[in-house]
């Protein structure tokens, strides 16, 4: 527009204005090609170039995984006994959400269910970390009657109900407790050693025993459920599933028989026993007295059960089979006759006066017999018949502390023996180094005295000293011990043999060396003189044995032991080895009865009924 001066219109450039038109119209044609084209390329970086990335973030939201726990492997002995299997079980469990006040449904429920302080501790302690609309459990294992009357209350409790559910169960009770162990509730100490993602479905684990020591085989693999979920997290339905692989059934060594016999022997006294075939190092029974029933744990024991259990006069909890230490006393002196051959110190046939006493030369210090006066003149297959004293003080002197250690670790002495259970400890093997280590202070001659019958330093735990005398019965081709015999992928697949163990070295010897102490220890049960005499009476086969008393207090000069007037706690330690048949040994047995006072009076028949029990398939009753 042209301006002509005051008071004369102004006249419109049409040019001008088109110009200016044209330019505002290219000016936003291209802001707009421009937001197009951001949005084009936003669209391709979404849709194309990210759409695999951003799909699986938009399904993730919407779609969860439901695990879904496998079933636990089953355990049978060597015949297919069950010794831990699944059962179907009721328990209790509450959504919060749909109860509304929580405190007074409890209050109410516990008229109905008895409902103990630590089932309500556990509910309040997954109720934390549980959504309001997931179910918690309350109260496992409800019995039939508790289910009943629940049912008849169901309609006062919207939002609390019954649901089945699979629990671990052991049948043969306390008899396998210690070896077969039990499983329960997973704690904080478990989440330490487990992986998380294998144990998402399942609540409980392997606590001790071989549940413990098996668990990656018994648990299975967890399965999973493909969910559809609102914004709230709550399930709509089912898009697709993985179904769990159930864990792998172990068959164990045992022979419940067996076990349930060498239960039966113990009568009710605190001790342990163990079984092996030396031919191939199967443990054929465990025993552990007292013992527990293992049902008690699987869904959370009771604070008074536990109690009563953990500080239990003879603690039912303890495992004397595998943790247990002990004197071996007399029971060494088959391997310390053997070593004497062996290294050439002495021959079978040599002689030693036993006089009653022991003296080392240039030393006031006395070691007595067990025989006052002693025994006389006597050759090894004598001095093992009458666990004669002052023949091996003398022996283990000639043959030195230094080639005592080495030869009997060959036997297994001072180390754990590989066992398929955990936290098996080494014992004490009596030497220069370990005294030195432990006390940092030297050794002394008369301590090789007493090491030569099994007294002093040594410990050797029940398992230990029943893998030496299985390596002694096999005339040195040891073999280690073991509980696992097969696993099996599902109840009809075939048992496929675990893996041979690694061999042990063997020991060599001239084969007279081992017939000379076989033949010492068959005159312990056989001959007139033998200590154990009288529990070889009657048998159908040779048996080859051994038994020692270890003392639980130190005798201050001529004083007596006497049985009746000692207190229980300071009576001797009795113990018991033995194998047969002796020629062909299919087994070997060690026995510990606490507080015996005997090994030939208190833990030889023990020994005897286990033995009986295997060879003749016999059931004893209670030893006397």
């Amino acid at each position: 527009m042209i301006d002509f001066g005051p008071g004369r219109r102004a006249v419109k450039d049409p040019m001008q204005e088109a110009n200016l038109f044209r330019g505002r119209a290219a000016a936003g044609f291209l802001i707009i090609a421009a937001c197009l084209l951001v949005l084009v390329g936003r669209y391709v970086w979404l849709q194309v170039l990210r759409h695999d990335e951003f799909s699986g973030r938009a399904d993730e939201n919407r779609i969860k995984l439901r695990p879904l726990p496998p079933s636990r492997g089953l355990i049978y002995d060597r015949n297919g006994v069950l010794l831990a299997e699944n059962i179907l079980d009721y328990r209790l469990e509450l959504v919060p959400e749909q109860v509304g006040d929580v405190d007074a449904t409890l209050e109410q429920l516990g008229r109905v269910i008895a409902i103990s302080a630590d089932d309500r501790e556990q509910f309040e302690t997954l109720r934390k970390v549980k959504r309001r609309f997931h179910n918690i459990p309350l109260r496992y294992a409800l019995e039939e009657s508790e289910v009943a009357r629940f049912a008849l209350e169901r309609h006062r409790f919207p939002g609390v109900e019954v649901v089945p559910y699979l629990t671990r169960y052991y049948p043969q009770g306390a008899d396998f407790a210690h070896v077969v162990g039990y499983v329960s509730r997973i704690d904080s100490e478990d989440r330490e050693r487990m992986e998380d993602a294998r144990y998402s479905a399942t609540t409980h684990i392997g606590k001790t025993g071989i549940e413990r020591y098996y668990e990656n085989q018994l648990l299975g693999d967890v399965g999973y459920e493909r969910v559809e979920t609102n914004a709230e997290g709550r399930a709509l339905r089912v898009l697709g599933r993985v179904p769990s692989k159930p864990g792998r059934h172990l068959h164990l060594s045992l022979d419940a028989n067996l076990q349930r016999a060498t239960v039966a022997a113990f009568a009710g006294r605190a001790g342990a026993a163990v079984a092996i075939d030396p031919r191939n190092g199967e443990v054929l029974a465990m025993v552990s007295q007292p013992a527990f029933d293992p049902n008690l744990f699987v869904n959370g024991i009771s604070r008074r059960d536990y109690a009563a259990l953990l500080h239990g006069e003879q603690r039912p909890l303890y495992n004397r089979a595998v943790l247990g230490g002990y004197e071996p006393g007399s029971t060494i002196k088959p391997f310390i006759g053997f070593m004497g051959l062996k290294l050439g110190v002495r021959a079978a046939t040599d002689t030693v006066w036993s006089s009653g006493e022991f003296r080392l030369p240039g030393q006031d210090a006395v070691w007595r017999d067990w025989k006052k006066g002693g025994h006389g003149r006597v050759d090894l297959r004598e001095a093992l018949a009458q666990s004669v004293n002052t023949y091996f003080y003398g022996l283990a002197v000639e043959v030195g502390i230094d080639r005592l250690e080495p030869e009997m670790r060959a036997f297994g002495f001072g180390a754990p023996t590989g066992l398929d259970l955990t936290r098996e400890p080494t014992g004490v093997l009596p030497s220069r180094s370990w005294k030195q280590q432990r006390f940092g202070r030297t050794w002394y001659p008369g301590e090789t005295v007493i090491a030569g019958i099994g007294q002093g330093y040594w410990v050797v735990t029940p398992v230990q000293l029943a893998h030496a005398l299985a390596t002694l019965a096999a005339r040195g081709a040891a073999q280690r011990p073991h509980l696992l015999l097969s696993m099996q992928s599902g109840i009809d697949a075939p048992p496929e043999a675990v893996p041979a163990l690694s061999p042990l070295p063997r020991i060599e010897a001239p084969d007279a060396v081992w017939d000379a102490v076989r033949e010492g220890m068959e005159a312990v049960m056989h001959s007139p003189t033998g200590t154990a005499r009288a529990f070889g009476i009657g048998a159908p086969y040779r048996i080859a044995g051994k038994s020692g008393t270890a003392q639980r207090a130190r005798r201050r000069g001529n004083q007596e032991y006497n049985e009746n007037t000692t207190p229980e706690h300071l009576r001797h330690q009795a113990l018991f080895v033995a194998f047969a048949p002796a020629q062909a040994p299919t087994i070997a047995v060690a026995v510990v009865v606490e507080h015996g006072s005997s090994g030939s009076k208190a833990a030889a028949p023990v020994a005897r009924a286990i033995l009986d029990a295997d060879l003749l398939q016999a059931t004893p009753g209670p030893a006397p």
